[in-house]
């Protein structure tokens, strides 16, 4: 089962995707979790990474899909498949059903973690502070979900025509979100 988890930064995709690869089975692509680790190794893609995450920007969708691909065509992973944080673009997506298609896979459940700016900005500077990431300054959060509503907003409307999008109210507590996927899921 291939599932992707769909919100603004901060909505609580990260907590739920690592709860559902222990639930299920499955493996967590993150795309932020792939961007931070080129980071950490230093690499050139690593430090353009850096930059664009310092400035409140999203990654180049070239740099994202490239990363992925490698994940996606795992033999492992087949079916197997969180995406916490992709498709971020109207390119991602449609990029992501090639690769799905091209290695027989599909989407079997989207749900979109619909959270209000406020919400959002709270969440991200308790992360900070437990987290102690460094794309989790204040005017970096902003930035990252006006981006985050630009970007995404025809994302959402690409999917949300599917009759697999299921919209979660991400404002819930872990708890409630988690209940209500189980119930999606049938687990």
């Amino acid at each position: 089962m291939n599932i992707i988890l769909f919100g603004p930064p901060g909505a609580g995709k990260g907590t739920q995707a690592k709860y559902l690869v222990k639930k299920l089975n499955s493996y967590q692509i993150s795309t932020g979790d792939i961007l931070r680790e080129e980071i950490k190794k230093d690499t050139d893609i690593g430090k353009k990474i850096i930059n664009n995450m310092n400035e409140g920007k999203f990654v180049s969708d070239e740099i994202v899909n490239d990363l992925l691909k490698k994940h996606i065509f795992d033999k492992e992973k087949k079916n197997k498949l969180i995406f916490d944080g992709y498709p971020r673009s109207l390119n991602q997506a449609k990029n992501l059903d090639i690769l799905l298609k091209n290695s027989n896979q599909k989407i079997d459940y989207i749900f979109y973690l619909n959270v209000n700016k406020d919400t959002i900005v709270e969440r991200i500077k308790k992360r900070k502070i437990l987290e102690k990431r460094s794309d989790d300054n204040l005017d970096t959060i902003l930035k990252r979900y006006d981006t985050y509503i630009a970007t995404t907003k025809p994302v959402l409307n690409y999917y949300s025509k599917n009759s697999n999008f299921h919209e979660i109210d991400g404002s819930m507590e872990i708890g409630q979100i988690t209940a209500k996927l189980e119930a999606f899921l049938n687990v």
